[in-house]
């Protein structure tokens, strides 16, 4: 029989809730609470200017009002010494370089699309970053593959992965103008927080394999994984707090009931991955 769960839902105080962060509370929830698990909330709160602190009080009130339970851990502010240790191990092992590049550099190189975006295409590994310019740090894909060797992850709906880097590449771990990557952040973070089952967006499934790979690499245990499919819009287009999507805080306010909404996104969860329950 399996242990019960500790999950985690963690949200980025950059903006309102809504209704795809809900459903991915509610999964996250769900998962953990029936079997005597554990469910985490955690705050994601380096994102610089961007990070509003007065919204880890309104996520609250969000996920109270849906009918949820839940227990609070260290915001990610709290956490910047390990960032800043794994990144010194990394550069000490000669894994991660820095690269000076920009956006706009990047696509003039002719990269590719991944998984997330660009894919850089070692400009900065190859000829050395300039000094005089603000660097980022990469994760050498290579480099770590040869420490690694083949390694292989569990998605619950979508059963073993083999680790693919080359979904991400050289991906970045310590950001020009933040403390760490959400790649570097998130894997420490899940390890400290004992999380057992990461539950989260079927969008970030090819973020997986690269935090598979850092956890090989920093020596951190190995959750199971579960991206669940995305709420999407009547365009077809995933809910996002950059789109405007409609706030939680609003349904809220305007008096609907938070617990027959969550009773209704369970149901649609049901019919977006039937065989979810099975699986776990």
């Amino acid at each position: 029989m399996d242990c019960p769960h500790v999950t985690r839902f963690a949200p980025s105080p950059n903006g309102h809730l809504h209704l795809g962060h809900a459903l991915s509370a509610i999964a996250a929830h769900d998962l953990a609470r029936p079997g005597g698990g554990r469910f985490l909330l955690r705050i994601e709160d380096i994102d610089g200017p961007r990070s509003r602190p007065e919204l880890a009080d309104e996520f609250r009130a969000d996920l109270a009002w849906l009918g949820l339970e839940w227990e609070d851990v260290p915001a990610q502010s709290t956490r910047l010494a390990s960032y800043a240790a794994a990144a010194e191990t990394l550069k000490a092992r000669g894994l991660i370089y820095p690269c000076t590049c920009t956006r706009s550099e990047i696509e003039a190189a002719g990269a590719r699309e991944g998984s997330d975006g660009l894919i850089y295409p070692g400009t900065c590994k190859h000829r050395g970053a300039d000094p005089a310019r603000p660097a980022a740090w990469r994760l050498d894909a290579e480099k770590a593959l040869a420490q690694t060797g083949p390694l292989v992850w569990e998605d619950a709906l979508a059963g073993p992965q083999a680790a693919d880097m080359s979904l991400l590449g050289d991906i970045v771990l310590v950001r020009k103008d933040l403390p760490a990557s959400y790649h570097l952040a998130v894997t420490l973070d899940d390890a400290a927080d004992g999380v057992t089952l990461v539950t989260r967006g079927a969008d970030l499934f090819g973020a997986s394999h690269v935090h598979r790979t850092l956890q090989a690499l920093l020596g951190l245990p190995v959750p199971r994984w579960h991206h669940h499919p995305l709420l999407l819009a009547d365009d077809g287009q995933k809910l996002a707090k950059r789109r405007g999507s409609p706030s939680l805080a609003a349904r809220r306010e305007a008096g609907e009931d938070g617990r027959v909404l969550a009773q209704q996104l369970r149901v649609q969860l049901c019919h977006l991955e039937p065989d979810a329950a099975a699986s776990i």
